[in-house]
């Protein structure tokens, strides 16, 4: 399977886990790609101040890679700053945040697998 950027289905959402601000994302799969082992493959911009709030994963996991941009990262309940080329991942049962706090959209790969 090929899919071009322009064929990729893009979304914004308000607030997202009670965040503030709008998150753009740009999907590199759709639910049916994942075979039953995961919902969620995309590109996630963020302007600065923008942010996803505090939530919990249970019976999955969540990868975040960043391509660019600076986070506040809240690893369960411990705040670490995230720049360009750094990973983290939130294991089922954890719970994590991210706020863009650059001057710069923060944009980052995320990845939401089965545990």
């Amino acid at each position: 399977m090929i899919r071009k950027e322009s064929e990729l289905r893009s979304d914004a959402v308000t607030n997202l886990m009670g965040g503030d601000g709008d998150i753009n994302r740009m999907h590199f799969l759709e639910v049916e790609d994942f075979a039953g082992h995961g919902r969620l493959f995309a590109k996630f911009s963020l302007e600065p101040g923008s942010s996803i709030g505090f939530h919990k994963h249970e019976g999955e996991q969540e990868a975040y890679y960043i391509l660019s941009g600076k986070a506040l990262y809240n690893d369960n309940g411990k705040d670490v700053t995230l720049e360009k080329g750094h990973f983290a991942l939130c294991k089922s049962g954890e719970g994590h945040s991210i706020e863009s706090i650059g001057e710069e959209n923060l944009e980052f790969i995320a990845l939401i697998m089965k545990a």
